[in-house]
């Protein structure tokens, strides 16, 4: 991933976005989200290389920075909060998309990321259903858009989708890591028993009114 027009359509690939050139100025092309009309895609040429500018959680900038040299604080913006992607080949296009996607998650409030942060908070040990995922995220009726986003969760060891169970404590046969047997194998591992591809929901499952679904903080 090196042209402007790779990282643009992947950009414009997300929900709800478009792309926009502020300044009148052909070199500086945004992506924004519509709803808020925030930017968190800035592309621009500068010495010769396609640059992006990402926005960025501040405690996990140097993550990147320190990973590629190509990687360095944000050109013309805030540097604890953006970073600065030079285009030239060394970063991998997993890593460019990553990116893109992490500044997207910050500007925008949508569905699929108040889903991941849900799933976030469900403790090791414990297991939460469809229904209880959608109703964390603020919608009791989504329960079909938390299976679509956890099917596309590309985040495993940040999202935790193997802790999410049907209503009546089923493993997912097209779990998206592998199936039920490698869901299986992960619950095992965090102490929850199985039988014939289901958790005892009353034994491992949250319960209403616990910290888990009522508050906002992330427990891993």
């Amino acid at each position: 991933m090196t042209t402007r027009e790779e990282v643009l359509a992947y950009g414009l690939s997300f929900p709800d976005t478009y792309q926009e050139a502020p300044f009148h100025d052909p070199n500086w092309q945004l992506v924004r989200v519509r709803q808020n009309k925030k930017a968190f895609l800035w592309t621009y040429e500068r010495d010769g290389n396609i640059c992006i500018n990402v926005k960025v959680d501040p405690e996990l900038r140097f993550v990147w920075r320190d990973r590629y040299k190509s990687v360095i604080p944000g050109y013309h913006q805030n540097k604890e909060n953006w970073n600065t992607v030079i285009l030239d080949g060394t970063v991998p296009a997993e890593d460019i998309k990553r990116m893109i996607r992490e500044s997207y998650d910050l500007v925008s409030d949508s569905p699929t990321k108040r889903i991941y942060e849900a799933v976030k908070r469900i403790p090791r040990g414990k297991v939460a259903t469809y229904g209880q995922v959608a109703e964390m995220a603020g919608n009791p009726r989504m329960c079909r858009a938390v299976g679509n986003a956890l099917h596309k969760n590309t985040d495993p060891d940040g999202v935790p989708c193997y802790r999410v169970v049907n209503a009546k404590g089923e493993l997912a046969d097209e779990f998206v890591f592998g199936g039920a047997v490698v869901q299986k194998r992960m619950l095992e591992a965090d102490g929850i028993e199985v039988k014939d591809n289901r958790v005892d929901l009353e034994k491992y499952g949250l319960q209403p009114g616990s910290d888990c679904t009522s508050s906002g903080n992330m427990i891993q």
